[in-house]
C-alpha cells in the first residue's frame, strides 16, 4: 500500500470540495475562506443537492467554486486533494469510501458514522488507500487537552476516580423538523442514531473519554438511559457510564431540554481536586488541596488546518479515526439499547423562545440532575429521577 498522507512540501493551496455547505457547514465554508486568505486552501468544489446561490458563495465571488450533487465527479472534475464531508449521519460512510478510493485526504464530521461495522469499513476504506482521515472533534484541538492529561499524570489531584461529561443545551421544537434525519434513529433500514449523545452533545461525551485516554479495547460495559421529551425517535435527554477494563469510569449526563442554557463541560474527578473543562471555551479550572482554584484560558488549533499541515509537512493528525475508537463504542451501544423512553407529561412543559414565536421544551429540574450526574459519576435513576427508575440498559 502507498502512503499518500506526507507528501512534498508545496506552496501551491490545497485545493478543496466541501460536502454539505449549509446548517453546520456554514461554519466549514467560512473557516476554508478563512484558510483561503491566509494561502493554505482552495475552495474548488461544493457539493449539494441545490447549488448555493450568489448570496451563500459571497465571500467567494472572486473565485467561485464549482458545484455539483454528484460527490466522486465533483472530487474528479476539481482535483481535489482533500474533502470536508460535513452531510447526515447516513451519508458519511458512502462519501468516505469514495473520497479514500480517489486518493483523496478526509475531514469527517462527527460523528464519524452511524454503527461500529461503518465505522470499521471508513478505517479499512482509508487505510487501503493511505490517505489521511480527521476526525471532525473540534475540542481534541485544544491545547487544554494535552495540558489537563499533564497535570493529572502528574498528580496534581491524586488518583483519579472519575470523568464526567456534562451537557444542558436548549434546542426549539423547530431543530427536530429542520431535516427529515434529524431526531431518527432509522430511516427504513439504514441507521441514523441522532441522539443527544451521539450528534449535538458528542463533544461532551468524546471529549471526556478522550481525557480518560480510554480506546475502544478498555471498553467492558456501558450503560445507557435515554429518554426523550420530543415526539421523536432519538433521545433528547440521557446519560451513559463507559466502564473499562483497568481505568476509572466515564460519564456522560445531557439534554436538549434545559431549563437555562449552559456552557457544556467535562470534569476530571480525583481524591485530591479536580479539573474542570469548558470545552467550547478551551477554559480550565483546577482545585485542589492546598491551592487556590487557578483557571486558565487556553489556545487551539484547527482541525483543517492541522490536516494541511500533516499533507505538507507530515505534522501529525490530531483526531486519526482511532482516536474516536471509544466513542463509536457510545454509537454502537446508543444504537442496540431499547428505544428510548418518551418522558411522563408532568415531567415536561413548553415555553416560548423569546422574540422568536417558537417554542421549546423544558424538562423539570434537568439542569440540577445533569449538574448532579457530573458531580457524583451517577445515572439518572441512582440519583432518584422517578421517570428514570429502573431504565438502564447495558452493552
Amino acid at each position: 500500500m502507498t502512503d499518500m498522507t506526507s507528501l512534498p512540501p508545496t506552496a501551491t493551496p490545497v485545493p478543496i470540495v466541501l460536502a454539505g455547505a449549509r446548517g453546520h457547514g456554514r461554519w466549514h465554508l467560512a473557516n476554508i475562506r478563512r484558510l483561503q486568505h491566509q494561502g493554505l486552501v482552495r475552495l474548488a468544489g461544493i457539493c449539494e443537492l441545490t447549488p448555493l446561490d450568489a448570496t451563500e458563495l459571497d465571500a467567494f465571488a472572486d473565485e467561485p467554486p464549482e458545484q455539483s450533487a454528484d460527490f466522486g465527479a465533483l472530487l474528479d472534475s476539481t482535483g481535489a486533494r482533500a474533502a470536508v464531508i460535513c452531510t447526515p449521519i447516513q451519508t458519511h460512510t458512502a462519501l468516505a469510501l469514495t473520497a479514500a478510493g480517489r486518493g483523496v485526504h478526509l475531514l469527517l464530521e462527527k460523528p464519524p458514522a452511524a454503527t461500529r461495522a461503518d465505522f470499521d469499513r471508513i478505517l479499512a476504506g482509508v487505510r487501503e488507500a493511505g490517505t489521511a482521515c480527521q476526525v471532525g472533534f473540534q475540542s481534541f484541538g485544544s491545547h487544554a487537552v494535552p495540558a489537563i492529561r499533564e497535570l493529572v499524570a502528574a498528580g496534581a489531584i491524586g488518583t483519579v476516580r472519575g470523568y464526567a461529561a456534562a451537557g444542558a443545551w436548549v434546542r426549539d421544537d423547530a431543530y427536530y423538523r429542520r431535516a427529515p434525519w434529524a431526531g431518527r434513529r432509522r430511516i427504513g433500514d439504514t441507521d441514523v442514531v441522532d441522539g443527544v449523545l451521539t450528534n449535538p452533545l458528542a463533544h461532551a461525551v468524546a471529549t471526556a473519554l478522550e481525557l480518560a485516554g480510554t480506546t475502544a479495547e478498555d471498553v467492558t460495559a456501558i450503560d445507557t438511559e435515554l429518554f426523550r421529551a420530543h415526539d421523536i425517535e432519538a433521545d433528547d435527554t440521557s446519560c451513559l457510564r463507559v466502564t473499562t477494563a483497568s481505568g476509572p469510569p466515564v460519564t456522560a449526563a445531557v439534554t436538549l431540554c434545559a431549563e437555562q442554557a449552559g456552557e457544556p463541560y467535562v470534569i476530571v474527578h480525583g481524591d485530591r481536586g479536580r479539573v474542570t473543562f469548558w470545552y467550547k471555551q478551551d477554559r480550565v479550572l483546577v482545585q485542589r488541596a492546598g491551592h487556590g482554584p487557578l483557571e486558565t484560558v487556553h489556545g487551539r488549533t484547527d482541525l483543517l488546518e492541522n490536516l494541511v499541515a500533516h499533507l505538507t509537512d507530515g505534522t501529525p493528525l490530531l483526531v486519526p479515526p482511532e482516536r474516536t475508537g471509544a466513542f463509536m463504542e457510545v454509537v454502537e451501544a446508543v444504537r442496540t439499547a431499547p428505544e428510548p423512553r418518551p418522558l411522563p407529561s408532568g415531567a415536561w412543559h413548553t415555553v416560548p423562545v423569546p422574540g422568536t414565536g417558537a417554542t421549546r421544551r423544558v424538562v423539570r429540574g434537568i439542569d440540577a440532575l445533569v449538574a448532579s450526574g457530573a458531580e457524583t459519576l451517577a445515572l439518572f435513576s441512582e440519583l432518584g429521577a422517578p421517570w428514570a427508575l429502573s431504565e438502564v440498559a447495558s452493552s
